[in-house]
């Protein structure tokens, strides 16, 4: 492992390498201060707050309608006064500025998800968002990053974004993830090393054998969480893989981009996942991260399950949890909701039989939004209460009350955790 501080090489990163084309530039170096090219802007509810500095800085139009999406994710449909009035300034703005692209009740879904799916970022993109898990389209090999309200404002009515280049964290990752352990326990055990400020304003960028081998979905997974790491985006290098998932639905042309063999690192950290058990991380930090198998034996009781969120609840994470409790009951005591991330794969969902299956063994499937991972909306937890939870986030008052116990965890987990009653090795149930 290459000592924090220490750089390697002298060529570019991933992350210099996009930057480096959205300023037009030949080469940036962390700590500079560049002008980009906005590829892609997505609000969602938050950019509500985004419409009155667009109007205070005389900006009457948006610089391309075409490179600009609007989802609504969090209350969908409307839960409060205050979501309804959200959507409708947004609704209200997409309307007076000409905005095509916007994902209203009935074909939403959460936000990132919707771009992942959609084609709307793809390699060498310097895309934004108002939510800071934007960072889950670095997958594609872009810098995909969070901004505020009125940054994003300057954006709509520019095109550009003025950020700090950041140094780079490369994760290398080799050996093969064993049966029943997830690109959500990788990441766990990433955040275990990095831990919540140990990529502060940093670009964290995967690669190695294992990294290769994994699904675009799983790669959205671990680009997540490096949010939760406090970087500012989370990347892989485009691919084949990245490629035929592209292929037919990219909505732009793609500039696919490489880091240099000899790019300059702030720091390596080297894993090998082979024999890593399951991971989970604790009560009330995303990297409070133990080995699953350690906590289940302390038979911690389960009040609520949630599979959902923008971290894991893709098809693949739904039928992963629908292989497993087929056939099987929800313990006592315990309630389980399943929020699948976009309308497509609630469609997809019902085709599958998935609901059905869900809904047999005494779960609650929801319509696609975010659901109970952020705690403002449904599934809220009571303050004594336990969540095995497949999202992103654990910190106190997270799902509702401060006091409130949630463990991350991989789909099986979670379906596994709401079979037993308690937390438990979802390796017991295959």
């Amino acid at each position: 492992m290459t000592p924090p501080g220490e750089a390697t090489g002298h060529g570019s990163t991933l992350a210099e390498k996009v930057l480096a084309r959205a300023a037009g530039l030949d080469r940036v170096v962390p700590g500079q201060i560049v002008d980009g090219a906005v590829d892609l802007a997505m609000m969602h509810e938050q950019g509500a707050q985004t419409v009155l500095p667009f109007h205070q800085m005389g900006a009457e139009k948006v610089w391309d309608p075409d490179r600009v999406v609007i989802a609504l994710d969090h209350w969908v449909p409307a839960s409060t006064e205050g979501a309804a009035v959200l959507h409708r300034i947004l609704r209200k703005f997409a309307a007076e500025v000409g905005l095509p692209h916007f994902y209203d009740v009935g074909n939403h879904g959460i936000c990132h998800q919707i771009l992942a799916e959609n084609g709307w970022v793809v390699p060498g993109d310097l895309a934004v968002g108002t939510d800071s898990h934007t960072n889950m389209l670095g997958a594609m090999g872009a810098v995909a990053t969070g901004v505020g309200p009125t940054e994003m404002a300057a954006v709509l009515a520019l095109g550009r974004l003025w950020l700090k280049v950041p140094p780079t964290i490369r994760v290398r990752v080799k050996g093969s993830l064993g049966r029943g352990v997830t690109a959500k326990d990788l990441v766990l055990r990433v955040l275990r090393e990095v831990r919540t400020t140990g990529a502060q304003y940093r670009a964290v960028e995967y690669s190695g054998p294992t990294i290769e081998q994994l699904s675009m979905p799983e790669r959205f997974t671990i680009c997540n969480m490096t949010t939760e790491m406090g970087a500012k985006t989370g990347m892989v290098a485009p691919d084949s893989t990245t490629f035929d998932y592209l292929a037919k639905i990219a909505k732009h042309p793609m500039h696919p981009l490489q880091p240099d063999a000899d790019a300059r690192y702030e720091r390596t950290i080297d894993l090998d996942v082979d024999g890593m058990p399951p991971m989970v991380a604790c009560p009330y930090s995303p990297d409070n991260v133990r080995p699953l198998p350690e906590v289940a034996r302390e038979h911690i009781r389960v009040d609520q399950a949630f599979l959902g969120s923008c971290t894991n609840a893709r098809i693949e994470d739904l039928r992963e949890g629908a292989a497993l409790i087929r056939g099987q009951r929800i313990a006592p005591g315990v309630r389980m909701i399943v929020s699948p991330a976009s309308t497509p794969i609630f469609e997809q969902c019902l085709r599958e039989g998935i609901i059905e299956t869900f809904t047999d063994a005494g779960a609650v499937f929801t319509n696609s939004s975010c659901s109970a991972c952020f705690g403002g909306n449904m599934g809220i937890l009571a303050p004594d209460e336990v969540c095995a939870s497949s999202s992103n986030r654990n910190f106190p008052g997270r799902m509702g009350p401060k006091e409130a116990r949630i463990y991350l965890m991989s789909p099986g987990a979670v379906v596994a955790s709401a079979i037993r009653g308690e937390i438990t090795d979802p390796r017991e149930l295959l």
